[in-house]
């Protein structure tokens, strides 16, 4: 987000210089704790009060959060420091819109804690019902990334409204979402999940990105760490809150199981295993799919969908009943194999329906949308095959 033209109140001067770095363009005030004024605070309030602890005493900054607090509508505020009082926190917590940046820390540090809290109105909730698709590889590399972004991308060109749909690439460790798209990774589940509760749709904005295709994006930057500093607890509030704010939400889930993942599954719509035409990935499919079945009995029957499918009409791939005979199942539909078209669409940035319209997969991902809104799953029903 731009900082430009946006106030920015300082309580105590030793963060005027780094903060006018980290917030570039920011209109920078700056004003002692005892100074406050609740009157100022009424009539024109800053985008951001930033409240360094340690240039005032304990009781004139929580004099001055309690200021903040009487103000009709209290300006985000937030409070940096090191090893900061408990009861100092407490305070803070009450006010709507706050957080805590703990010392010592750096200009990015310093934007990325104040962007989700600068960010404008919540975007607004609608009452209309949303559905939630997710995507799962059976094996690595099965093509699950680009069947979720071409799903969100088929399902904006059929729902009407401003908030159509939104990508989550839960692969918070190493998604390719964002790069398949060229477009930011700007969710930051590890430093939401100090504070899961206070995820909300205003949040959900400063996390998103827009991304070619019509939809809108949520994504993880790179980080090897991030399944163990994000918690459970954070993914499915930022799931529920997604759900509130768009019409349809795809997930790309990832392949191996997280303590949260039976949680997202049970709370889907339509579940998509996506397999290639190998008998590894086939058998892989087949117990993926066992496996859900018996752990979420009442949840969404895990539907397979085979991609890469020849477009020769022999050759050493199985063929679709071959395959349905090793999932002793049915499966959903077939994605034709389109290399150049997706090879070229990921090195361009953006999803195949932009750059290769004509292609089969996008006729294929399309006459699958279509299938599945006209049919939504019956949870607990399962597709065998005679």
């Amino acid at each position: 987000m731009s900082f430009t033209g946006r106030r920015v109140l300082i309580i105590g001067t030793g963060l005027a210089e780094l903060a006018a770095r980290a917030l570039d363009g920011a209109v920078i005030e700056t004003a002692a704790a005892e100074t406050l004024n609740g009157r100022s605070l009424q009539t024109d309030p800053p985008d951001l009060v930033l409240i360094d602890a340690a240039g005032a005493s304990a009781e004139a900054v929580g004099a001055a959060i309690a200021t903040l607090g009487r103000a009709p509508t209290p300006p985000p505020t937030l409070l940096v420091g090191e090893h900061l009082p408990v009861a100092l926190v407490r305070a803070l917590m009450r006010l709507p819109r706050s957080d805590v940046l703990e010392a010592p820390f750096s200009p990015e540090d310093l934007c990325q804690a104040a962007q989700p809290l600068m960010t404008p109105q919540p975007a607004p909730m609608h009452n209309a019902p949303s559905r939630c698709w997710t995507v799962m590889g059976a094996v690595g590399g099965a093509g699950a990334t680009t069947l979720a972004i071409e799903t969100a991308c088929a399902l904006a060109e059929r729902l009407p409204g401003p908030r159509r749909v939104c990508l989550i690439d839960l692969n918070i460790a190493d998604g390719a979402a964002a790069a398949y798209l060229a477009a930011p990774a700007n969710m930051l589940l590890s430093r939401a999940s100090q504070a899961p509760e206070r995820i909300d749709a205003a949040l959900l904005d400063a996390f998103v990105s827009q991304a070619p295709g019509g939809i809108d994006l949520l994504a993880s930057a790179r980080d090897c760490h991030a399944f163990d500093t994000t918690s459970g607890e954070a993914v499915l509030r930022i799931l529920d809150v997604a759900c509130q704010v768009y019409d349809a939400v795809v997930v790309d889930a990832p392949r191996h199981r997280r303590a949260w993942t039976l949680d997202v599954l049970s709370g889907s719509d339509e579940l998509l295993v996506v397999s290639e035409l190998t008998v590894p990935a086939l058998l892989a499919a087949r117990s993926l799919a066992a496996e859900i079945e018996a752990e979420l009995p009442d949840g969404p029957p895990p539907r397979i969908v085979l991609n890469r499918l020849a477009k020769r009409v022999f050759g050493p791939a199985p063929s679709m009943v071959e395959a349905e005979k090793a999932l002793q199942r049915r499966a959903i539909g077939g994605i034709t194999s389109d290399w150049e078209a997706a090879a070229a669409s990921a090195n361009l940035g953006g999803p195949i329906s932009q750059h290769r319209p004509k292609s089969r997969i996008v006729k294929d991902v399309g006459d699958l949308v279509d299938r599945l809104m006209a049919s939504p799953a019956v949870r607990g029903d399962v597709a065998r095959v005679a």
